[in-house]
């Protein structure tokens, strides 16, 4: 083989080990992702959150987070009901999660300890999971039973 014949198949070769690499998926990064807010209500409080809708979105939710503001979370919206699990890889704030039923009903609410690989489980099926600060659902006497607003649950905030 000559010289330039060898040149074609090792660009050839290079450019399929490395194409996949210029097409890696949006969620494999490592930085904080900002996505468009909605308010949502539990009794008296407002809450900034913002809306995670595609798979994507919910594979980063809040990784990378360094701080949230005290009324500030995350809604995760699913398209359909199911059990739905969370866990905190690359998740550097500790968090606390309500499970919602359609209605904005919160079916159970636990606390997560900043990167782990514990997993956080809704007891019903559910398509909306709230994440938010540590403590912040026993902090604003929000528990299973309680009732949220705002557009996500089709009532007015």
């Amino acid at each position: 083989m000559r010289i330039k014949d060898m040149t074609r198949i090792a660009l050839a070769l290079a450019c399929c080990v490395l194409a996949p690499l210029s097409s890696a998926p949006a969620w494999a990064q490592d930085q904080a992702q900002h996505l468009p807010t909605t308010t949502l209500g539990a009794g008296m409080y407002n809450i900034k959150a913002e809306v995670a809708r595609s798979e994507q979105e919910h594979e980063i939710g809040l990784m990378f987070r360094t701080s949230m503001g005290n009324n500030e979370g995350m809604i995760f919206i699913f398209e359909r009901a199911g059990q739905q699990c969370f866990w905190m890889k690359n998740t550097l704030i500790p968090l606390a999660v309500a499970f919602i039923a359609d209605d904005g009903t919160v079916v159970n609410v636990d606390e997560m300890k900043a990167q782990t690989l514990d997993p956080h489980c809704s007891t019903k099926p559910v398509r909306f999971v709230l994440e938010m600060n540590t403590g912040w659902f026993t902090k604003h006497g929000v528990k299973a039973g309680s009732k949220l607003s705002g557009e996500p649950f089709g009532t007015p905030r």
